[in-house]
């Protein structure tokens, strides 16, 4: 892990000793709004919270690849501003948290490595999200690891190594935003930030027993102002965050996104809802049986809640068709804006090849097959409140078990249940349901109507109370 252009490495320190009753552990795993209890109630510092993450960091991701930047000094800075601010009654909802930038994402003075070994510019000012966690009080305390050009279900890569899942190292936490999700399962941060082109939210959620939304597209900000970004993969882009529940969810977008207001949502229930399900993707194959034992488990519980469940068959015609064309254009795109784009893998390179082989009179049908299945799918099968489907169809795969230029054929037997739901734009969210007999997570997907994330979240609210995934967590070496 390197140290952001060469700052010190002095790890902070907080200037008075933890509350006897405070174990840095449970502080670790509070989450956001536990952590902001905390320190609104004076039981901790923020900078002494700083140091617990920081502690954990130092012990535990050598192992974990999770980080590929810390902020130390900066990030013990902004702990002391906020414990000012905190003493003067400022109540900013993330004032004093520390929270991860997916390293794909502008941080003033950084470096962005895209996941590649190309020398990136440092980047002049915050991206438009960065500056919102900012301004809500976060401290952002470093940047996470992903795949080159956040192109995979997994994160490994030639330059920077495999980034390991919390619940087991031999395995992988999802991608492409694996760094933030193995950050978070094993209680780095509270909190990171994530993207999600065909997955990438939702896949190390499910890989790492988290809560990932995609938002409605649009809703939060991709680049460096609120507009920059909303083409990004020709629209298949999304940005949001991992946490461990869904209250942190809730309280992360209301702060980065656009006309939300999902905490106070979240706090009212949804009423009896039409509950569809499938095991039908985008793409033939099978579910794998613990995966299937999850999503009954959770389908039992809706059904014990109240709400009308039935199995529906999804069309997705021309939600293939639309996605890979944007996705190896999006590709393309993104590789000839690196400095150096001959230092990234042949993989990689192959997938862009082939969006520059792409006419523009292909992307321009993709666009046209997008809008129609948009239009087609909002209104959910069964007509529905809620589709639920698996979110990736087997538990975390092996380090390494996609490689060379088979990855893409391999990646895509991973995406056949989130990809859909990029080309659409709706929001989409994993949760946990349950575990495989060896101690995995495995996950299901909420669908929601275009713009319903707060039905979304209630109902996934519902369900955390319900099954109390939070208070399962990883036993790290």
């Amino acid at each position: 892990m390197a140290e952001d252009d060469g700052r010190a490495a002095t790890r902070p320190r907080g200037g008075r000793r933890l509350t006897p009753a405070l174990d840095p552990t449970e502080v670790a795993f509070a989450g956001v709004v536990g952590q902001r209890q905390l320190l609104r109630d004076g039981a901790l510092s923020a900078v002494e919270l700083l140091g617990i993450c920081l502690d954990r960091i130092d012990r535990y991701d050598g192992a974990l690849n999770a980080f590929q930047v810390l902020f130390r000094d900066r990030a013990r800075s902004d702990a002391e501003a906020a414990d000012a601010a905190l003493a003067a009654g400022d109540d900013r909802p993330l004032l004093g948290i520390p929270i991860a930038v997916k390293d794909n994402v502008a941080v003033e003075g950084h470096a962005p490595s895209m996941g590649t070994g190309s020398p990136e510019p440092v980047a002049p000012r915050d991206a438009e999200q960065v500056r919102r966690l900012r301004d809500a009080g976060a401290v952002i305390i470093g940047t996470t690891r992903l795949p080159e050009l956040a192109l995979w279900p997994f994160t490994e890569s030639e330059t920077w190594g495999p980034t390991r899942n919390p619940w087991s190292p031999d395995r992988t936490p999802g991608g492409s935003s694996g760094g933030s999700g193995a950050a978070v399962a094993a209680g780095l941060v509270a909190a990171a930030t994530a993207s999600d082109g065909g997955g990438s939210i939702r896949i190390p959620a499910a890989c790492c027993g988290l809560v990932g939304l995609k938002a409605q597209r649009g809703r939060v900000p991709l680049g460096a102002t609120a507009d920059d970004g909303l083409q990004h993969w020709h629209g298949l882009s999304v940005a949001g965050v991992l946490t461990r529940t869904v209250r942190d969810t809730a309280v992360l977008l209301d702060v980065l996104g656009d006309g939300l207001a999902l905490t106070k949502a979240i706090t009212g229930g949804s009423g009896q809802l039409r509950i569809s399900w499938s095991v039908k993707g985008a793409a033939p194959g099978p579910v794998d049986a613990q995966v299937r034992r999850g999503l009954d488990a959770v389908l039992t519980e809706l059904q014990r809640l109240g709400h009308d469940v039935t199995e529906v068959d999804p069309s997705y015609s021309g939600v293939g068709e639309s996605f890979l064309t944007r996705y190896a254009r999006g590709v393309r795109d993104d590789l000839v804006r690196l400095v150096d784009p001959s230092a990234t893998e042949p993989r990689t390179r192959a997938v862009a090849a082939m969006g520059s082989k792409t006419p523009d009179a292909l992307l321009a049908r993709a666009l046209r097959l997008g809008e129609e299945a948009a239009a087609r799918l909002a209104v959910l099968p069964g007509n529905a409140d809620v589709l639920v489907l698996p979110t990736i169809p087997q538990p975390p795969q092996q380090i390494g078990a996609m490689s060379g230029l088979r990855t893409l054929a391999l990646a895509g037997r991973v995406t056949p249940y989130t990809a859909p739901w990029n080309v659409t734009g709706q929001p989409a969210l994993s949760l946990p349901s349950g575990m495989t007999d060896d101690g995995l997570p495995v996950a299901v997907q909420l669908v929601g109507r275009p713009g319903e994330e707060a039905l979304l979240l209630q109902v996934a609210g519902a369900l955390e109370a319900a099954l109390d995934w939070p208070a399962r967590r990883p036993q790290l070496g």
